[in-house]
């Protein structure tokens, strides 16, 4: 006569694992999890000098959250922090934090433009921005965004030269307040 097998722990939480990304209501805060986990690794890359897009034009026009139009051609000769996202992309939900703390750092500093861009309705955003304690502010388009961007998923992030080169693209969830990014932005800034 046989013993019955034992079912294994780790077969019990894979198991458990599977069954709670299934289910819709578990599916993405779980998935949120995780992501905050690769942000607290992933840093992002300078690109290297020869490498850099140019900006070609600042041809842009957005609105902020209360319906005034903001022109990214103001932002020319700044640097600026550009952020397409949404608020139901775990990637985007895990990196909000570190971009928050971010844009704290250098909101009095007239040097640097943040552009949080969701192409979502106004109270979505508005309702998910409050529900966090967020400070940004953030943005919907009014019209394309310039060639260089390219973008094709989310979150998708730009740093920008004063002088319109692309020194940081970077698509998925990352640290972005880190030392190597503030000392970047800072560099940036004395540059010119």
């Amino acid at each position: 006569m046989s013993k019955p097998k034992r079912i294994k722990t780790s077969s019990i939480l894979f198991i458990i694992i599977i069954a709670l990304m299934i289910i819709p209501q578990t599916r993405k805060p779980i998935q949120v999890f995780l992501q905050k986990g690769i942000a607290m690794i992933v840093k992002p890359n300078v690109i290297d000098a020869s490498e850099r897009l140019k900006l070609e034009n600042y041809d842009w026009k957005l609105s902020d959250l209360n319906g005034n139009d903001f022109d990214f051609s103001s932002a020319e000769g700044k640097v600026i922090v550009i952020n397409f996202w949404a608020t139901w992309c775990p990637p985007c939900i895990a990196e909000m934090p570190s971009l928050d703390k971010l844009y704290q750092k250098y909101e009095d500093n007239e040097g640097v433009v943040f552009l949080f861009v969701s192409n979502e309705e106004t109270e979505v955003i508005v309702d998910f921005i409050n529900e966090k304690s967020y400070t940004f502010k953030a943005y919907q388009p009014l019209s394309t965004y310039p060639e260089q961007f390219n973008i094709t998923s989310i979150p998708r992030t730009f740093i920008i030269s004063k002088t319109g080169e692309i020194v940081i693209d970077k698509s998925g969830v990352a640290d972005w307040n880190s030392e190597k990014v503030i000392s970047t932005i800072d560099e940036l800034l004395k540059a010119f």
